[in-house]
């Protein structure tokens, strides 16, 4: 996946949070479903930044930004801050 790639992920996700919120505020969409796809949103946003992150890494080491991989949520989620 290349950079211009997760960037387009990352504003469809954005698109699809901002377009459950306004659903939620119209009272189309039930608060506790809202939550929950707004779970799975932030899961794919954190895995989209922490692959641009990696590859971002293998070009500063002269690496091939190619070969970074999506870490599972599980992952990105329990990452040290």
């Amino acid at each position: 996946m290349s950079e211009h790639d997760i960037y387009s992920k990352i504003e469809q996700l954005v698109a699809t949070e901002h377009k459950l919120r306004s659903l939620t505020e119209a009272g189309e969409i039930d608060p506790t479903d809202e939550k929950a796809q707004l779970a799975s949103i932030e899961h794919a946003l954190d895995q989209c930044w922490d692959l641009l992150r990696q590859r971002r890494a293998r070009l500063d080491r002269g690496l091939n930004p190619d070969d970074a991989e999506v870490n599972s949520v599980e992952q990105v989620e329990h990452y040290l801050q």
